[in-house]
């Protein structure tokens, strides 16, 4: 935003005057060379006045008649327009569109209450169903508790958000009186911008470009390609109302089996580090025609960068979201290097902690405290000390405990012992400034309470107003960076041109392709073919089976079931597509599959999910009975008795007695919920065989993992002429690489095992310390490892 000198120093009454403008063109009264204008705009459901000023000055937005008005400031060559947001009548600093976020952030947290200030702490829990408009909860949060920072996990509907964001900014800007400055709503999100929705987080719906995950967009080894989704993905969340990334996430993907390894830029230090600065870059700067990065402008966004320290070292690669895998364990001593992309990306304005426990190779606690990192003054110190002074947000539910009375699930690790108060209040003594998924300020004020008494009582160095206020000065920065105080509200039909626009889109799906790495290509199965060539073909894709798994959110989880490919899209190819017939019991489950003749099949394309634990809230890992089972990279039942499986966990509770639990899973088996797709493929060459053996007639059989982390190819390298890795791509995408229409380009951000006794080899701390896969071709599966056309692609 430009930041052009005001023809006075001091900018009070004697330049400001207080105008209440309608709707309409409006032209403010003794006009200087250029004026400031005003139109209406409607959605629907809310009506705003727009106000661009000249010289590219800020535009403002607000509800004409309402707690909002106008100021009129003269300088010598304009009239500008500013918001009086206090009801003074006066141009307050922080109601300076001209000055820093930094110095309005400083100007206006004096101002608030702290009510107000316990309300901006608050970060709402996942807000689903934009098209239900604004609810009574929603009011009730805004209005009583002072919330201003919201969720959006709901469907990528454009007309539903922009709607909806709308009426929460309508109703924030109501609540706006004298004593109660006014605050905008910061709308947050999760990714919503993954191709295949097979996240835990990604949103569904149509109306956004659609791109590899995370570990996709590394596999492109490409920061122009990091960057140009960064740009293209914030401006469409601006289109819907959304100034806050809940990422991206930067844990090192050191633990191949942990079950967020798709959302992270793979194992390497360097590649992850490199991505995580360019999303950062990509989303907080405005570019120019020449590339170069501007500051802030009307498609930035915060990122909120996670899971600091870094929380990819899982014992067993276990999940801290849920009891069975709370412990990240460090038996490399290699700690210091997950914070490494932190640091890198350390310009975000903002950063979310780990759940994790750290234990250290002795089994004791690594920083002295064993708690989770919110908890965990130590980890926090780390960034604090370094000079990071942006917001740190608890990761979401972290003030419940698992053990609360009527919880689903809570991940207040160490801490579940504590009242809720005394959570709030130890997460502000480490240093963390939000509180993530928690709407109700009553507990954070109960913390004030608890700070203050211990400051009177000399144990801690400043009082609760001042610590909250160090809080409030930096939240308010996330929200004036972006111009929310200038501009909150959503010009429907802007968002509509700006959202899954075609230049988007079609970026995302080259994105896709690039990503997509070949990591066998024998006698050159893929090679570059013109798509007339299928035209007159058959291909067979197989069928597959998977079963989900109970999470605390869907107890109910039926079967995944039916083509491994989208037969729909593949019809768009080929001339004839065979699938297999479905074979049910008695109960109406499809229970196997009767293959199809394949004497004129062309090509078998088989697609494979990569093996299925479970996700983040299934507990995967642990039974029912408390009792732990192995997390495995093959799709077969593995037995963890080999002489590298633990059979005493690093980590492990501690017992009233002073004992540890062993939290081992030796001698346990694997529980794999797609062990189909390797039925299914394997099927599939028995049938190529058996028609080879017949008639002569040689049928490629290209397979195409789905991947989320890495896996084990040994199980069906050998009977693949091909083998693609896509992820979180489109199947288009995949199907139109496998037909020879784009040359792959991808590498492996993170290395395929040789085996289960390879991943217990190595240590769930450190990277690139895997026994890779060697394949029949003789290439090794290691991180960076990829083939095109011509061979393999140097690195």
């Amino acid at each position: 935003m430009p930041h052009s000198s005001p023809s006075r120093v001091a900018l009070g009454l004697a330049t400001a005057t207080c105008l209440v403008m309608g709707g309409g063109a409006v032209a403010p009264s003794n006009a200087a060379d250029a004026s400031f204008t005003t139109r209406t705009v409607t959605d629907g459901k809310t009506t705003y006045t727009e106000v661009t000023n000249p010289d590219d000055g800020a535009v403002l937005s607000y509800v004409p008649g309402g707690a909002v008005k106008l100021l009129e400031v003269k300088t010598s060559s304009a009239t500008l327009a500013f918001k009086d947001m206090n009801a003074n009548n006066e141009l307050d600093a922080w109601e300076d569109w001209r000055k820093s976020p930094e110095e309005r952030a400083k100007s206006l947290a004096p101002e608030l209450s702290m009510e107000q200030i316990a309300g901006l702490m608050l970060f709402s829990s996942h807000e689903r169903d934009a098209a239900a408009g604004i609810t009574d909860a929603q009011r009730k949060y805004l209005g009583e508790d002072h919330l201003r920072n919201v969720l959006n996990a709901a469907p990528n509907d454009v007309t539903a958000n922009v709607t909806w964001v709308n009426q929460l900014q309508a109703y924030a800007e109501s609540q706006a009186q004298a004593d109660t400055p006014y605050i905008p709503v910061n709308f947050s999100s999760d990714p919503r911008s993954t191709a295949a929705n097979d996240s835990a987080y990604n949103a569904a719906g149509d109306d956004i470009s659609r791109w590899p995950s995370n570990i996709g967009l590394a596999a492109t080894f490409s920061r122009k390609t990091m960057l140009d989704f960064a740009k293209t993905s914030s401006a469409e969340y601006r289109a819907m109302g959304i100034t806050t990334a809940l990422g991206p996430q930067i844990d090192l993907a050191t633990e191949p089996r942990w079950l967020r390894v798709d959302g992270t830029f793979g194992e390497n230090t360097q590649l992850a580090s490199t991505m995580a600065k360019a999303y950062v870059d990509g989303s907080q700067n405005t570019y120019d025609s020449y590339g170069h990065a501007t500051g802030w402008g009307k498609d930035s966004i915060n990122t909120m960068i996670k899971h600091f320290p870094g929380d990819g070292a899982g014992e067993g690669g276990r999940e801290s979201h849920r009891n069975s895998g709370k412990y990240a364990v460090y038996p490399g001593d290699n700690f210091d290097e997950h914070l490494a992309p932190f640091k890198a990306a350390s310009k975000a304005t903002s950063m979310m902690s780990s759940y994790s426990i750290a234990i250290a190779k002795d089994g004791s606690s690594l920083t002295g405290n064993r708690v989770g990192s919110a908890y965990d003054k130590t980890k926090i110190d780390i960034a604090r000390d370094a000079g990071y002074d942006g917001v740190i947000c608890t990761d979401w539910g972290v003030t419940t405990g698992y053990t609360d009375p009527n919880s689903k699930y809570g991940m207040a690790w160490g801490m579940e012992d504590a009242s809720v108060e005394e959570r709030h209040y130890a997460v502000l003594r480490s240093g963390l400034d939000m509180f993530g998924g928690n709407n109700d300020k009553l507990p954070v004020l109960a913390a004030h309470a608890l700070w203050q008494k211990d400051f009177e009582a000399g144990k801690n160095p400043i009082s609760a107003d001042a610590r909250f206020r160090q809080s409030g000065e930096r939240i308010l920065r996330m929200i004036f960076a972006p111009g929310l105080f200038e501009n909150p509200y959503l010009d429907l039909a802007h968002s509509k041109s700006v959202v899954a626009s075609q230049d988007k889109v079609e970026r995302g799906i080259a994105a896709q392709l690039d990503s997509i790495v070949m990591l066998k290509n024998k006698d050159k199965t893929i090679k570059k073919s013109p798509l007339a060539k299928w035209r007159n073909k058959t291909v067979y894709i197989p069928s597959s089976i998977g079963h989900g798994f109970p999470s605390v959110f869907n107890q109910d989880t039926p079967d995944r079931v039916g083509p491994t490919l989208d037969v729909e899209v593949a019809k768009k190819y080929f001339k004839t597509v065979l699938t297999d017939t479905p074979l049910y019991d008695a109960d109406g489950r499809i229970v196997d599959y009767r293959q199809p003749d394949l004497s004129k099949a062309d090509l078998v394309l088989a697609g494979m999910r990569s093996p299925d634990n479970g996700d983040n809230f299934t507990g995967a890992g642990m039974a029912d009975d408390g009792s732990f089972y192995p997390l495995s990279l093959q799709w077969k039942p593995y037995l963890a008795n080999g002489k590298h499986v633990r059979k005493d966990s690093i980590a492990g509770d501690i017992r009233p007695d002073g004992s540890r639990e062993n939290r081992s899973y030796y001698g346990a088996t694997s529980r794999i919920g797609n062990e189909y797709d390797l039925t299914a493929v394997t099927n599939a060459a028995k049938a190529i065989r058996k028609v080879e053996k017949r008639t002569g007639r040689q049928i490629p059989l290209v397979v195409a993992v789905k991947a989320k982390t890495s896996f084990i190819p040994a199980e069906f390298e050998k009977k693949a002429d091909a083998i693609l890795v896509g992820y979180s791509v489109n199947d288009r995408a995949l199907i139109e690489t496998a037909l020879g229409q784009h040359n792959p380009s991808g590498r492996l951000p993170i290395a395929s095992p040789k085996d289960m006794d390879a991943v217990e080899a190595q240590l769930e701390d450190v990277g690139e310390d895997m026994t890779p896969y060697r394949d029949s071709q003789g290439n090794l599966y290691t991180f960076g490892f990829g083939l095109n056309w011509k061979g393999v692609i140097k690195r």
